[in-house]
Formats: structure tokens, sequence, C-alpha cells
């Protein structure tokens, strides 16, 4: 039998702030008719309603197939499931720890712990700051079991004129990481500006 011509990315959403950067990669993602399957933890849906507009079941909408945290029957929890594999966007870092540990309790921990053990690509998207000695552990520890450590740091070379040309680059550098090319979120085509020296 014939493998998914397009297999799904698995995008999780937990409750640390930054909720818009996983939204933003679920709008990408339809746009681009790749499929998604979403999973949201309660705190994220806490955390969206406190810092953003969008209702829940909106941001249901945009994914193929939504699956509820405590449902570990889900297809994203075996490996025998085809995925490209999985971002967490935004990675809270009781997220962080469960995942590195393997001892989470949720199909988040379990999705992310899969992608892991099947060698395919997880993007984690960590918010905090500053980072304590654990945090840069779990951090440490997740890159050298494959993980990409993707903290959604703002680039500036493009002049961004708006929070949402800056949520935009950095979820076109993620969708990157799969081989998902989107076009319009300003990407670095060498130095183009005078040196500091010459201006006037």
């Amino acid at each position: 039998m014939a493998a998914p011509s397009s297999p799904p990315l698995v995008v999780a959403i937990t409750g640390a702030t930054g909720i818009v950067y996983g939204v933003r990669l679920l709008e990408r993602l339809k746009d681009a008719g790749v499929p998604s399957h979403l999973v949201m933890s309660r705190w994220a849906v806490q955390t969206m309603l406190q810092e953003t507009d969008y209702t829940v079941d909106g941001v249901k909408r945009l994914a193929t197939e939504v699956h509820s945290p405590d449902d570990y029957g889900a297809p994203i929890s075996s490996g025998s499931f085809l995925t490209r594999g999985m971002v967490v966007a935004p990675c809270s870092m009781r997220t962080l720890a469960a995942i590195a540990t393997g001892s989470g309790s949720t199909l988040v921990h379990r999705a992310a712990d899969v992608v892991l053990k099947e060698r395919r690509t997880l993007v984690l998207l960590p918010r905090e700051a500053p980072l304590s000695e654990i945090h840069l552990e779990h951090l440490l520890k997740l890159s050298r079991m494959g993980a990409v450590i993707f903290p959604p740091v703002p680039a500036f070379y493009q002049r961004p004129a708006t929070l949402d040309d800056v949520v935009d680059h950095t979820v076109m550098r993620v969708m990157d990481q799969f081989g998902l090319h989107a076009d319009g979120a300003g990407r670095w085509s060498g130095r183009t500006a005078a040196p500091l020296a010459s201006r006037g």
C-alpha cells in the first residue's frame, strides 16, 4: 500500500505566552494545502483567551484534524501513523521538561515522544526568559536527541513594520525546517544598506 502523498504536520499549542505563533502556523499550513493535526493543552486555551481575540472553535477549524490532549488513542500517539513531524508552538517549560524526561502525561508529550523515537523532525519554540539552568539542561538534552530548538526570536534585518511581520518571519523559518517554503515574510538576500560610517 502506498504511503500518503502529503503526510500531516502535528501542531501542538501549549500554555506559554505566544499562542499567536501556533495559530499563525496553522493558518499558513492551511493556505499551503498542508494537512495538520492539532492538539491544544488546557492551559493553551486559557492563555489564548487571555492574550488574543481568537476563539477555540476558530482555531480548531484551521486544522485538518483536532485531538483532545487526553486522547492517547489518537493516531499521532503511534509511530506507525506517518507524519512530517511536529511543532510545539509555543512550548511551555512544563512541556519541555515532560518531553525531555519522557514522563509526559498528555497527548502533546506522547506525540512529541513518538516523533523523537521515529527520528522525525521535532521543532520546539520555547518561551521563557531568563532561562534557568534546568531549562538549559532540558534544551541541550533535546537538541542532542535531534529536536530543533527554535526560540521565536525576532529578526530585524527585514525591518518589520508590524507585529504580524515579526510573527510571520518566525513562522516562515519554522516551515523551512520541514521543506515547506512560504514566501512574503522577508528573507535575507545580502547586505544592501550603506555602512554606518558612510551615512550622513
